[in-house]
């Protein structure tokens, strides 16, 4: 006896279609933004997903110098750079940063969540971080939403036609079909006697 086999999907580069995602800053804690754009830009959202393929979108992180952090973390948190030269260990903290590059401390956040591959760099430039409520991207972004509204459009057009109309009763409705066989008789008669 024969036994069924399930096949396993892969996806390949050519499948994917990246889309462009605006993410609002403003007030988010720093680490549950970071989880959720390194979410997004993995591809991990979506049920495609493939550990080795680039299936992931494109972010645009807006407001980056009003995002959030609690307890005394713009005080303690500390970030380490080395010069390569003896002694050239440099530090800054969190407050220092935002004031000066906020971008960078998104940045640095998206980077240790995603992997430290060649596929993890590719990844992390698909972000683009800026401070303000203003971006170069809208292009990107309008051409996206026009897609999803197509693709919502179509979907529509496919379940109006693929469900049977319920309100004539010719479509599968079994009294429909008897009145519309008792019209057709009593319309032959008719035709008969003249």
């Amino acid at each position: 006896m024969a036994t069924k086999h399930n096949r396993t999907h892969t996806t390949r580069q050519a499948d994917v279609t990246s889309e462009w995602k605006v993410v609002d800053a403003a007030g988010k804690p720093l680490g549950r933004l970071a989880s959720e754009i390194a979410r997004v830009l993995q591809g991990k959202h979506k049920p495609i997903y493939t550990p080795n393929i680039l299936t992931g979108d494109y972010v645009i992180v807006l407001n980056a110098s009003q995002v959030a952090v609690t307890g005394k973390k713009l005080e303690q948190k500390k970030y380490y750079r080395h010069s390569g030269y003896p002694g050239g260990l440099r530090t800054t903290t969190l407050q220092r940063l935002l004031d000066r590059h906020p971008e960078r401390a998104i940045q640095h956040a998206v980077k240790g969540m995603l992997p430290k591959s060649t596929l993890g760099r590719h990844m992390l430039r698909r972000m683009k971080v800026y401070s303000g409520s203003e971006h170069p991207h809208q292009a990107q972004v309008t051409a996206t939403e026009r897609r999803q509204a197509l693709l919502a459009a179509e979907e529509s057009i496919e379940e109006a036609t693929a469900k049977p109309g319920r309100s004539s009763g010719l479509n599968g409705d079994p009294e429909g079909v008897a009145t519309a066989t008792v019209a057709e008789e009593s319309a032959a008669p008719e035709e008969s006697e003249e």
